[in-house]
Formats: C-alpha cells, sequence, structure tokens
C-alpha cells in the first residue's frame, strides 16, 4: 500500500519542539521506525506528518553524571547501548536486555526510547529499566519534564507522552550503578520472537526490584522491596501483581506459573 505523508527533518531541538506543536497529532516521530513504517506501510497508522528526530546531535549521546546517572538519548539504538562501555561496566543488565530485541539487522536500527514508546507489554527494555528505577525526560515547547518509568505506560501502545512531546532521554539513577542484575525471557522458539513472559531483577546492597513483561496491558514493576526480601516474598508480590491474559501464545496460568519459576531462578542468581 502506499500513502502520502510529509516528512521533516529538523536540525534542532528548537525545530523539532516547534514541529511538534504545529502539528501535533497528525505527526508521527520517526526515530528507528522499526514499528511506525511497519504500521504505515500496512494503513494502521498514516500520519499527515512523519518528523525524523535523528539528526538532533544531543539525542545522539548516551552519557555518564556521578550524580544524575546514565543519561540515554532519544535516538541511541540497541547495538550503541549494547556496545556502550559505561553501560556494560555500570548497568550490565540494560545491554543484555538490548540484545534480546529483534535481530542484528533490527538492533542496529531500533531505538530504546522507541521501544519504550510503542508500548508493547513485551517490551524488552520495558522489565529492565523498571528493575532500574528508570525515568523517562519528555519535552514541548511549554516545558520539560521527567516521569518514573512506571508511570508512563497508560496502556497498551499508550503511555502518557502527548502529541507535542518528544521523549529526549531516559534516565537511570546513579544509585543503581554497579548493581547486580539478571534477566530470563521466554520465547516460543530458540530464535529472535516476543516475550511470551519476561522478568528482569536489579539488587543492590540495600534493594532488590523486579519488572516484568508481557504479564499485563503495560510492561510493570514491582514495589520496591529490601534485598534481603524472601523468595516467598517476592514471588506472592509478583504473583499478585501481574495481570496476564490467555491469547495464541500462551495460557493466564502457564505465564503465572513461568513468573514464579523465573522468580525463583533469579533470586537465587542474585543471592
Amino acid at each position: 500500500m502506499h500513502h502520502e505523508f510529509d516528512y521533516i527533518a529538523p536540525r534542532t531541538r528548537a525545530e523539532l519542539l516547534s514541529t511538534l506543536k504545529k502539528f501535533g497529532a497528525r505527526a508521527r516521530l520517526l526515530a528507528g521506525g522499526t514499528d511506525l513504517l511497519v504500521d504505515i506501510r500496512v494503513g494502521h497508522n498514516v500520519p499527515e506528518a512523519v518528523v525524523d528526530v535523528k539528526y538532533i546531535p544531543e539525542y545522539r549521546s548516551i552519557r555518564w553524571d556521578a550524580k544524575e546517572g546514565l543519561s540515554i538519548g532519544a535516538t541511541v539504538t540497541c547495538v550503541e547501548l549494547m556496545n556502550d562501555r559505561t553501560t556494560r561496566a555500570k548497568f550490565p543488565l540494560l545491554a543484555e536486555a538490548a540484545g534480546h530485541i529483534g535481530s542484528p539487522q533490527l538492533r542496529n536500527r531500533a531505538t530504546i526510547a522507541g521501544n519504550l514508546c510503542t508500548a508493547s507489554p513485551c517490551a524488552d527494555m520495558g522489565c529492565s529499566l523498571l528493575a532500574y528505577g528508570a525515568s523517562v525526560e519528555l519535552a514541548s515547547e511549554k516545558k520539560t519534564r521527567v516521569i518514573p518509568l512506571d508511570q508512563f505506560f497508560t496502556g497498551v501502545k499508550k503511555t502518557q507522552r502527548q502529541p507535542d512531546e518528544v521523549v529526549q532521554r531516559i534516565i537511570v539513577p546513579a544509585a543503581m550503578a554497579g548493581a547486580r542484575g539478571a534477566m530470563e525471557k521466554l520465547k516460543r522458539i530458540k530464535g529472535h520472537d516476543l516475550a511470551v513472559v519476561s522478568v528482569a531483577m536489579v539488587k543492590t546492597a540495600k534493594t532488590l526490584r523486579v519488572g516484568i513483561g508481557s504479564c499485563a496491558p503495560t510492561p510493570i514493576a514491582l514495589k520496591e522491596m529490601p534485598a534481603s526480601a524472601s523468595v516467598k516474598t517476592v514471588v506472592d508480590e509478583a504473583l499478585r501483581t501481574a495481570k496476564p491474559i490467555d491469547d495464541i501464545r500462551a495460557s493466564k496460568e502457564y505465564r503465572l506459573a513461568m513468573v514464579q519459576t523465573f522468580v525463583e531462578k533469579l533470586m537465587a542468581t542474585l543471592k
């Protein structure tokens, strides 16, 4: 199918925000395009304008600040995060999670911010970033605001981002640097596939945080628990919080059983 739309490629942040103010809901942002371009092609999402954010220099960086933490720009790709030395040293679980996204070809194009903005319940970066207590920074011409990631998702493929806003960056707290983390992802096949269930866990000297994917309308985070929490406590909280459905890929009961299995496995790994 062929669909006509304006292609706009701002070169500055100010130009981008002005363009978003002008078009609002009639525009769609293009970062990697791995979801958007497919949707346009099949007619699910046909905007009046596609606004490409890849040419804005400040959105392309991964920065570390000892006070604020790790900043992942809007157009940082999966491969760039996987290969970033600071990420691998201080937040290795994020590099691992990025490696679970799609195929090598897709990872060279897909962005971390785009994976979050698609807001699929099974988003691979969702549960790992939730486990790290990450936030997203959104900007419009009016204001810039920071939202905890566990408040950013509002439903299946829905977020708090407004039509005139862009997710400028993802912020991972400095306090989580060096924390031990691990994740488990169940797929239908050995190769690249969407998660049937995914669980990520991050443990510091004092706290334990867990993110879960494919078990609710959005990726979800359990309430923060002490690092000394028992396996039973964490399993009970996971089973209480998860709200999976029956679908073509798995039943609700199977998903809950795998959540328990993964939590128990990760607790043993991070013991």
